[in-house]
């Protein structure tokens, strides 16, 4: 079965490798988890890239910052990031995406309406959803969101876990509460209301509970979470609680559920693996809390560490057949694959 996936990282992990406009790294086979050929090969008709901009070398490493507890562990957040250097690294990574396309050969897409979409699916093209992880590259007075949206960003996430001009994100933190901070800056709530005019899809993953709150009472568009999962089983920061879901199928939104091993199981310290069946565990739960129409992946390929028994993008096929053996119906797992996401982009863009 065909999927499209909520988040992937390969922007950052080729931009980080040293060369910004290397796009052999995805066209052909790479390293990773995520090429070109691996996931046609899978079924990848398309996703969101994410255009995320890592702390500066200067910052100590989340090996460096974490404190261990009784029962967990905390990261303590890094700096805020400086316009200057997440605005050049955002221009990097969305031209290397441009890159991607150019070198693709017509097999490869950024996809900037509903028009763009369809005709992507309907010739097997593949489809890429630029997307900006945290909004640090745009000003506080947002007098360059237009050209981010002329350059073909059509998601953002509000936070990464790091404070920003626009709100506060979440630490990564075990046990934990999404409740960690203050809620949107005056420059959030009205960078809220900007996407909504653009029909630029509002991510509230990463974001605190008071900035998600926030966000919700504001936006007019279905809400959105690109990759995150179920605080009901692991408590983790980073988690949505069952009232945050329920709040995200009010508005017919979409909760796309993350791979990432320490999201998805808990130990008193940071893990290094978790089984496959427990990201079919996140998405059972999801699924029977607010239904199945609103719960997709998101994978945060290259970003995370996932389940070995998955191994990368080639694992998806092998995932979905654990999902329909757990007993999800043909439709639900229509839904989960690729309608969900589909049908949010539909009701968010305006064209």
């Amino acid at each position: 079965m065909k999927f499209f996936d909520g988040h992937n990282d390969i922007l950052n992990k080729i931009t980080n490798a040293g060369d910004h406009l290397d796009s052999r790294a995805f066209l052909e086979r790479g390293d990773g988890h995520l090429d070109f050929p691996r996931a046609c090969h899978a079924g990848f008709m398309g996703g969101f890239f994410a255009v995320y901009t890592s702390n500066p070398p200067s910052v100590p490493t989340a090996e460096e910052r974490i404190t261990l507890t009784d029962n967990g562990y905390l990261v303590s957040f890094p700096p805020p990031l400086e316009y200057e250097y997440a605005h050049q690294s955002a221009l990097d990574m969305i031209s290397l995406l441009e890159k991607i396309e150019s070198d693709s050969g017509g097999n490869f897409k950024i996809v900037t309406s509903n028009q763009d979409l369809e005709y992507c699916l309907e010739n097997e093209i593949m489809a890429a959803v630029l997307h900006l992880e945290g909004a640090e590259p745009i000003l506080p007075s947002l007098e360059n969101l237009s050209s981010f949206y002329e350059k073909g960003m059509r998601s953002l996430g509000i936070t990464w876990s790091r404070q920003n001009k626009f709100g506060s994100g979440v630490p990564f933190q075990y046990p934990g509460s999404p409740d960690t901070g203050p809620g949107l800056t005056e420059e959030g709530k009205n960078l809220v209301k900007a996407c909504n005019d653009l029909g630029i899809l509002i991510d509230l993953a990463h974001l605190n509970e008071k900035g998600f709150w926030d966000a919700a009472s504001l936006s007019t568009a279905p809400l959105v979470s690109t990759h995150t999962a179920a605080h009901g089983i692991i408590p983790k920061s980073r988690n949505l609680t069952d009232t945050q879901l329920k709040a995200i199928a009010e508005t017919n939104g979409v909760v796309g559920v993350i791979f990432s091993v320490n999201d998805l199981d808990g130990e008193s310290r940071p893990k290094k693996d978790a089984p496959i069946l427990s990201i079919i565990h996140h998405i059972r739960y999801i699924a029977d809390l607010i239904g199945p129409e609103h719960v997709a992946f998101g994978s945060d390929l290259d970003g995370t560490l996932i389940p070995s028994e998955l191994g990368d993008v080639s694992g998806f096929p092998g995932l979905i057949q654990l999902l329909i053996e757990d007993g999800f119906s043909p439709s639900a797992m229509e839904q989960i694959c690729y309608k969900n996401w589909l049908r949010v982009l539909k009701e968010t863009w305006i064209s």
